[in-house]
């Protein structure tokens, strides 16, 4: 289902705002450009229930916006009264929400992840990749940072990155280790 309707856009606006929100701000140097950029959503199937402030998309859930793409199999968004957001993007079983988006500072430069759930909340700025998480910065194919763990968040009003070892968000004794993996940086200035 491709969303072109008034009723699809009313439905998708609080999506749109609140998934790119999700991969901009998880990724501090995204494409500015990206954000001038039209944004289409295709999936098979959605519902809003105007009372309860939440509207919910399933089913091969696309979104793509410059070189923004973000791929879903349920998306849930939930308005509160003072209009900020939250938005829960799901994997279908067996799969990972995906995204992928190109950085600013170099022709070639990309953010790219996977995890079981991916949350975002506009109140708080705050970005959560849950369970079996994986964030990439890539130049070209080239991975030059990675962090792996249950739980992943991202802090832009305060720009704090945390892995830890739990989906709840606290590390807990035995339960596994997080990794990050940190790329040696290479001089490619050419001595004369």
């Amino acid at each position: 289902m491709s969303f072109h309707n008034k009723q699809s856009k009313h439905l998708i606006g609080g999506f749109l705002c609140a998934v790119s929100a999700v991969v901009l701000h998880s990724a501090a140097f995204a494409e500015k450009a990206d954000a001038d950029k039209p944004t289409e959503i295709t999936a098979d199937h959605s519902i809003s229930e105007g009372k309860k402030n939440v509207s919910t998309i399933t089913g091969n859930v696309v979104l793509t916006r410059g070189t923004l793409l973000v791929k879903a199999e349920r998306a849930v968004v939930t308005t509160a009264q003072d209009g900020t957001q939250s938005a829960v993007l799901y994997a279908v079983a067996g799969g990972k929400v995906f995204f992928r988006q190109k950085r600013d500072g170099g022709p070639d430069l990309w953010v790219e992840g996977v995890a079981d759930r991916v949350e975002y909340d506009t109140r708080t700025e705050l970005v959560k990749f849950i369970s079996k998480a994986d964030v990439k910065y890539l130049e070209g194919k080239t991975v030059t940072q990675e962090q792996q763990g249950d739980f992943l968040s991202y802090d832009s009003l305060s720009d704090v990155f945390v892995a830890t070892n739990n989906t709840s968000g606290k590390s807990v004794d035995g339960g596994g280790r997080v990794t990050l993996i940190l790329a040696p940086k290479s001089d490619k200035k050419v001595k004369e």
